[in-house]
């Protein structure tokens, strides 16, 4: 009788893969990545264990968005204090943290509970070509989109 597999934290080999941002759309490459960190992309996925791999994602200052969303996709925060909601557009917020409209793209892609937490942070996010992650000799990711 064959039974389904389902992968234990132990068993999981994880590899670092790099992603370029470089010319691609907000969404589709946020996807994508949601899914290797995941594990979507391996033949052992298990829902309910986190079976991904670390992703690099570098050139983040060069994602592209369509239509009018540049003026229009608002980002908010609030600090918990009255009145004391900030809401900044995609064109500002790329011009001083581009990395945090990628990282919150990603994020906001993944479960929403302990396990999309520890997803996350296998992920680095990087607004110029270089990392510091030379060490682990990550692999090139070539996206689909």
């Amino acid at each position: 009788m064959n039974s389904t597999f389902m992968a234990k934290l132990g068993q999981v080999e994880r590899k670092w893969l790099l992603v370029d941002a470089e010319g691609k759309t907000l969404g589709r490459l946020a996807s994508e990545v949601a899914a290797l960190l995941r594990g979507k992309h391996k033949p052992v996925f298990t829902p309910h264990v986190d079976s991904g791999d670390h992703v690099i994602v570098v050139n983040a200052d060069k994602i592209v968005v369509t239509g009018d969303k540049a003026n229009k996709k608002m980002y908010y925060r609030h600090s918990g204090w009255t009145g004391h909601l900030r809401s900044m557009n995609f064109a500002t917020l790329m011009q001083k943290k581009p990395e945090q409209a990628v990282f919150l793209a990603i994020k906001g892609m993944l479960p929403h509970n302990r396990l999309g937490r520890a997803m996350v942070k296998k992920l680095r996010v990087y607004a110029g070509p270089e990392h510091p992650h030379a060490a682990q000799q990550p692999e090139t990711w070539e996206l689909r989109g």
